[in-house]
């Protein structure tokens, strides 16, 4: 049965001329939660978290994909381990209690319209695991085929349309039906997440440090104010590094892009970290705070599925955990604002991540000087790579083409401050 999304009580930011696109940054956090949502299940006290008050919270308005119901319901144990799969993390700029209060007018003003500004699709390729984050900047022109509504209704085909206006097109269903026809990857997995989240999130593993270089983050506009160093950041002011635009590279939502995948890549590492899935009642917070903060599709509301996929994530070094931005060039018909993808270049990913290989980035880290890559300290110099024995089998890796960028979370990287006012 499609449940459509509780669409009531719920504030949106305005879109005026006047007023900034809710950042795909705020999403970003977010959405990694989801995706690591699902890993945090993994913890050894997962059997306590499964218990009937988690489902249901995690299963409440659960909405469905095209070809749910094609699937039989998750059995015990692991994900197969000859089994890729996808799951699709949906940012909206819907504005929550808590964001209401530091957002304030922007919120109050909201015009009822509600955009995915940050969608990303997580592939977890078959054993032996590595994992792809995709981002698809929210200002990308795509050809939309036709979809099927939370309501069962028809939302009709675009032959090009901004990227973040799907959800108010065709809901979720509509949003993981572009990206298959995209991709060529079938996505199995949904949640759709707010900028509550953001905040909800971060603050259940007591912030994220950051790196913060250049002349440090002022945007005024996103209220925050960095000077150069690690911050341990939570609450407001995690909400206001990932929406930040005007504080990093070239002031680009493509930079902006960038400098959420350094949050990222650090969330990931903490939750990933001996220091929180070690702690129960840490895990147990993320665990319920994630329940209250996402909207799953309906195969992903199931508790069994969420473990399933948190096992078949464990283990998964942190270079083959790699953060890309979809390649894009600017719109010939509208090349200040949108852009469009580079064909060749998406090919050659989506051909990497149907082969499950390993991906190795030949491209910058930095896109649009987002981010920068640190300098060992005077005195220090970078470690030698290591060198694998010689009777081990070498490792078969797809070197992406330059024109896309990323990092993996074993990388260290930090925000590219510009000092905005």
């Amino acid at each position: 049965m499609r449940r459509p999304f509780d669409k009531a009580d719920r504030t949106t930011v305005a879109r005026h001329a006047h007023l900034l696109s809710p950042s795909p940054g705020s999403v970003a956090l977010k959405l990694l939660g989801a995706a690591l949502a699902v890993l945090l299940v993994s913890a050894a006290s997962i059997a306590a978290f499964v218990a009937i008050d988690l489902a249901n919270r995690v299963s409440d308005g659960a909405v469905a994909l095209e070809g749910d119901d094609d699937v039989a319901p998750p059995a015990l144990g692991a994900y197969p381990d000859d089994k890729a799969f996808n799951l699709l993390i949906v940012g909206t700029d819907e504005c929550g209690e808590i964001t209401s209060q530091y957002m304030g007018k922007r919120c109050s003003d909201a015009d009822g319209g509600i955009r995915n500004d940050v969608n990303l699709l997580v592939h977890v390729s078959a054993a032996p695991r590595n994992v792809t984050v995709v981002s698809f900047p929210r200002d990308l022109m795509v050809e939309v085929p036709e979809c099927t509504r939370d309501d069962g209704s028809t939302a009709p085909a675009m032959e090009k349309a901004s990227f973040n206006s799907l959800f108010d097109h065709g809901g979720v269903s509509c949003i993981a039906t572009t990206v298959t026809e995209l991709s060529g990857l079938p996505v199995e997995f949904a949640a759709k997440i707010s900028f509550d989240g953001v905040i909800e999130i971060t603050n259940a593993i007591g912030g994220v440090e950051v790196c913060v270089a250049g002349e440090g983050i002022h945007d005024s506009q996103a209220g925050i104010d960095l000077p150069p160093g690690t911050h341990t950041i939570s609450g407001a002011d995690a909400l206001a590094f990932i929406r930040t635009r005007h504080g990093v590279g070239d002031e680009s939502d493509l930079a902006r892009i960038s400098n959420q995948q350094q949050y990222m890549s650090r969330l990931a590492k903490k939750i990933l970290s001996a220091e929180t899935l070690t702690d129960p009642s840490t895990v147990l917070k993320l665990a319920n705070t994630v329940a209250d903060n996402i909207v799953p599709s309906e195969k992903l509301s199931n508790p069994l599925t969420l473990a399933q996929l948190a096992l078949a994530l464990k283990g998964v070094d942190f270079a083959d955990f790699v953060f890309v931005q979809f390649p894009n060039t600017p719109d010939p018909d509208n090349p200040k604002s949108k852009v469009v993808p580079i064909d060749d270049a998406a090919e050659a990913l989506w051909a990497a991540l149907i082969a499950g290989q390993p991906i190795s980035l030949s491209g910058d880290v930095n896109g649009h000087s987002g981010i920068v890559v640190p300098t060992p300290p005077p005195g220090e110099t970078p470690a030698d790579p290591v060198t694998p024995p010689a009777t081990q089998t070498p490792e078969v890796r797809t070197t992406l083409p330059p024109e896309i960028s990323g990092q993996s979370v074993e990388q260290d990287t930090c925000s590219n401050g510009n000092q905005a006012k």
